[in-house]
Formats: C-alpha cells, structure tokens, sequence
C-alpha cells in the first residue's frame, strides 16, 4: 500500500482507503459478521483511512467502525459525514442546535470523544455561502468534538466554494472514468490550498467493476434499484448519473484496456517451483478504475466499498499495479468524451 498526504492534517493515509457505505445499508443485504471481516481485511492489507455516515444504516456503519477500533490495535482514521439527518435538505437546517446534535449522535456510535474528521454530507448549495456554518465547526474543533472538518459534495460550484472557507481539510468528491470533470480547475484550485480529495463513488456503483451485466437484479433495499433517476437523493449518486446502458457499452470498450501483470512465482517447493517464471495474467476491470484515478496527484485517497474481504483484497491490489500508459489513458479520455461527457460533464 502507498500512502498521500491529507490536506494539512499532517495525517499520510492509504491511497486505496475504505468507503463504509455499503455495510451500513442501501446496497442489499450484508451480514455485520461479513462486514467486519471486510473492514479487518483493508486494516490487514494497508488501509489506514476509513470513510462512513451518521446516515449508512442509521449508525449501523458507525457502530460498526467502533467495534473494529475496539478490536484492533493499528492507528486508522475515522471520517464521518453529518447533515443528511434532516427529514429534508433546506439551508435552515444547519443551525448550532441541529450540528452538534448530529456530531454527539456519532461521538455516541463511534465510542470516541473526538471525530477525527468529520464531513458536511452534500448539504444544499446554499450552505456554502453561510460561513456561520463553518464557524460553528471551528467552534466544534476548538471544544475537541472534532479534529479536523471538511465537506462532501455533489457540484463543482460547492467543491470550488468549500475551499475559501480556511479550515476546510478535505473535499469528498464523485470522480472516477465516468466523472471526470473534477480534474480541470478544482483539483488545481484545492492543490493551491493544499485540500485533500477523497475520491467517492470510484467504480460508478459497481459498473466500473465490469462484473454487471444487463440481466443483474439489484434488491429493493439497493440504492441501484430505486435511484437511477434521483427518486430519493441525487441520482448522480447511483452509477454517478449515466445511464445504465450507456455504461455498459462503454465498460465493454473499457475492458480491452485492463492492463497485464505478472503473476508472483509459487513459494519454493510447492507446485511450480519458485525459480518457474511469472506468468502474465490481466489485472480487473475495477483495478484499472482504480488505477485510473490514482494517476491523478491531487486525489488523496480513493474510498471503494466493500462487503466482503475477497472485495477488498481486489481493491488494494490497485495500489500496487503500474501506471498507466499515455495511450491508455488518451484512450479512455476519448471513450468518456464520446459516450459519457454529453450526459454528465455539464451536470454536476
């Protein structure tokens, strides 16, 4: 595992991290005994850094990151979302009363005294232009309920709006081959400023995996299900906005790109003696989604989901692969220009 710096935390953390969405909820079913075998698998492979919600199965996700600190002795950070608790999105929302609500809500679930970063979880625009919210977090930090506060957003605008705030330490942004606008002028402005990016949502929901196919049936309780267009939150949440369609034609184009690596030789005096070349076998498809998104300098960490351990041996095997060459990624440039930019480039 490599590692980046966030922001000015001084913290270095795993550049293939650890998105807790999908063992809280919204994602079908998952087992907490599957998830904490995933969540002991990422602390096993190198990840340091692990992102959840007060809001991931109301808690469930929280509860469940307090329980692998409690059984695990490794130093990792916790970062937890706040804002999404209101029955619905209005600026009003993010009174004092309503933020340290929240915040205590999830000191409770995590079993901690301070949040080590704690997120605004895609509140309206509007919110960015009140610096009476920011100051009520740096009130929050000051009193030691937090360490360090960023934001998650949906827009570029509010990405863009976040970083004049001066304590703002992390974006979390969607940004992966279907979204690609992030890489112009916010990851050069949040450069400059010297603001970590947390890549969300890096394989699209599951398409940039090359493992969907057209006939998959997604469970009612899975966001995948009952989002596609925004019925219950942003729709560029759910396979980040393109059309379920369109992603697969491009997938399929996508594929031909997945790079070849070498196979470690086995163990001396097991079949296939060490000493037997490697053999070249391909990477996967959502490690070249990864990979695509670690050429990126500015891209602190990615935060894949996953519900099982052999997911998250997957997704680490990311930050070991080589670059990628020029030409593949002109030519996945060219594939999001033609089938995907028309539909989401513009949008958020």
């Amino acid at each position: 595992m490599k590692y980046r710096s966030l922001g000015r935390t001084g913290w270095k953390v795993s550049e293939i991290s650890f998105g807790a969405w999908a063992i809280g909820g919204s994602w079908g079913d998952v087992s907490d005994q599957d998830s904490l075998a995933a969540l002991h698998a990422a602390l096993d492979g190198g990840v340091n850094f692990f992102d959840t919600a007060d809001v991931y199965g109301d808690g469930r996700s929280e509860r469940l990151m307090a329980k692998l600190k409690k059984e695990r002795k490794e130093k990792f950070y916790i970062a937890t979302k706040a804002g999404r608790r209101l029955p619905a999105q209005t600026p009003e929302g993010y009174t004092r009363k309503n933020l340290t609500a929240w915040i205590e809500r999830s000191l409770k679930n995590l079993n901690t005294d301070t949040i080590d970063l704690l997120q605004l979880h895609c509140p309206p625009t509007e919110v960015y232009y009140m610096p009476e919210v920011f100051c009520i977090l740096d009130d929050l930090v000051q009193t030691g309920k937090l360490r360090h506060y960023g934001v998650s957003v949906e827009k570029i605008e509010e990405a863009l709006k976040a970083i004049e705030f001066p304590n703002v330490q992390s974006v979390q942004v969607i940004f992966n081959i279907f979204r690609q606008r992030p890489a112009d002028l916010f990851f050069t402005e949040a450069q400059k400023k010297k603001v970590g990016i947390l890549a969300r949502v890096p394989l699209a929901s599951g398409l940039l995996s090359g493992k969907i196919t057209r006939a998959r049936k997604f469970a009612k309780d899975d966001h995948r299900a009952f989002n596609r267009h925004g019925e219950a939150f942003d729709r560029g949440e759910t396979f980040s906005g393109v059309d379920f369609e369109t992603g697969l034609r491009a997938v399929e184009e996508l594929k031909s790109l997945v790079p070849v690596v070498a196979t470690p030789p086995s163990p001396k005096g097991q079949k296939g003696d060490a000493t037997r070349a490697s053999q070249p076998r391909h990477a996967t498809m959502a490690q070249l989604a990864l990979r695509w998104i670690l050429e990126f300098p500015a891209v602190t960490c990615a935060i894949p989901g996953a519900k099982r351990p052999v997911q998250v041996a997957e997704n680490i095997a990311a930050s070991t692969l080589k670059p990628l060459s020029p030409a593949a990624m002109k030519r996945i440039k060219t594939i999001y220009d033609l089938r995907i930019k028309p539909l989401v480039h513009h949008y958020w």
